[in-house]
């Protein structure tokens, strides 16, 4: 499940948040999409046509004429498209949009689309709230157009409030899934485990032991694997993370041993195993019962291990294919081999902090998968993106 080959016509209007379109582009490429871009006019006061067309391989258009006076088509360029997606889409572009005001290249590409429609407005707090841009808001929607509501935060015009154009990253995951929705469910009757998140282990009731882990891989995993039609059983350590789909059973777990007894509760019946969770190796062996005061110069606390989660999930494993996460600094690959077939895994993906953008608490990750007898590498990407690489794999080795 993906959108590779996917053809994908980015319109552009003219607002500050034109700049994030350099993002969309990088990141739909990656994926392997064919990307258009076409722009208003006024859009070249923000950004230039000559880093759109460097980072989509192609032209990129904005008048109906070009410099030499050929006619750039415009039942051509909305015909190609498999997508049509409006980023940013000012007030003034949507209210032409749904009013067929058809004065410029990009409504004119817009009124001969028969493609999907997706709109992500971007304006001042003031200008989105309007009653005008709700009702065109409403009548886009309407007309069948998938529109990506604004995000709150700080705006041009320093008011802080909804207005900001949803980021490259939820524009993808948009595109993704609008593609992958109707594609067949090949995890349709299956129950998938999966464990995200840190684990906490109390040295006090108020200190503990933990590691940076957001659970953002996980649950992107668990949203995907629930697209794709299985029942989802979530086993999370804290974490600030949610799931989009139905069908996720969460379980919230705090430490190590109360993520493990969790496991075992439901892991026979699972399918499919994946272990996500940055689990911690070591937990105090005494728990102080009062919170511990600051009086030494020094203060030692003796660890004992953990209960192996992945290990023992790969001793009691009968039919479940079984997933592990291996996070390396060092020899990366020969350890998470290593892992692979001393925890009896049918596979392993690899995270090195050593790539820019991957590990913990990042958007984006970088990964390489192993099986006993194959090898596969993967390009920076969202972690959402992953997720979908992750399962096309599983659903590759386990379906075949």
């Amino acid at each position: 499940m993906s959108i590779s080959g996917k053809k994908i016509l980015i319109a552009v209007s003219g607002g500050i948040a034109a700049y994030k379109i350099h993002f969309l582009i990088r990141d739909l490429i990656k994926q392997g999409a064919d990307v258009q871009v076409i722009m208003t006019p006024d859009t070249e006061r923000f950004v230039t046509k000559l880093s759109l067309s460097t980072l989509s391989k192609k032209p990129v258009y904005s008048d109906f004429f070009g410099d030499n006076g050929t006619w750039n088509n415009h039942v051509e360029l909305a015909l190609w498209a498999d997508v049509m997606i409006v980023a940013p889409c000012t007030a003034n572009t949507l209210a032409k949009m749904v009013n067929g005001i058809c004065d410029n290249l990009v409504i004119a590409t817009y009124m001969s689309a028969k493609c999907p429609v997706i709109i992500a407005p971007a304006m001042d707090l003031d200008m989105y709230k309007h009653p005008s841009t709700q009702k065109n808001i409403d009548l886009a929607e309407s007309f069948g157009h998938i529109v990506i509501p604004a995000e709150s935060g700080e705006l041009a015009s320093g008011l802080v409030g909804q207005g900001r154009m949803a980021e490259p990253e939820t524009i993808t995951k948009t595109i993704v899934q609008f593609f992958n929705f109707n594609l067949k469910k090949n995890l349709e009757g299956k129950i998938v485990l999966i464990t995200a998140g840190p684990t906490y282990e109390a040295i006090d009731p108020v200190r503990f032991i933990g590691n940076h882990s957001s659970g953002k891989m996980g649950y992107s995993l668990a949203d995907e694997a629930a697209r794709r039609g299985a029942k989802v059983i979530l086993i999370s350590g804290p974490s600030s993370e949610k799931v989009s789909e139905k069908n996720i059973e969460i379980h919230k777990v705090t430490s190590a041993k109360e993520m493990f007894d969790k496991v075992f509760e439901f892991y026979d019946t699972a399918d499919i195993g994946i272990a996500s969770a940055a689990v911690a190796d070591y937990t105090p062996k005494m728990v102080a019962t009062e919170k511990i005061k600051k009086n030494d110069e020094s203060f030692t606390i003796e660890l004992i291990k953990n209960p192996d989660i992945l290990k023992t999930m790969g001793e009691k494993k009968k039919h479940q294919f079984l997933v592990g996460f291996a996070l390396e600094t060092q020899n990366e690959e020969e350890n998470a081999i290593g892992k692979l077939h001393k925890k009896n895994l049918d596979m392993i993906v690899l995270n090195s902090l050593r790539d820019a953008g991957a590990g913990f608490k990042n958007d984006t990750n970088k990964i390489k998968i192993f099986t006993p007898s194959e090898k596969k590498e993967f390009d920076l990407k969202s972690k959402d993106s992953v997720a979908i690489d992750i399962l096309d794999f599983v659903e590759n080795q386990y379906l075949k």
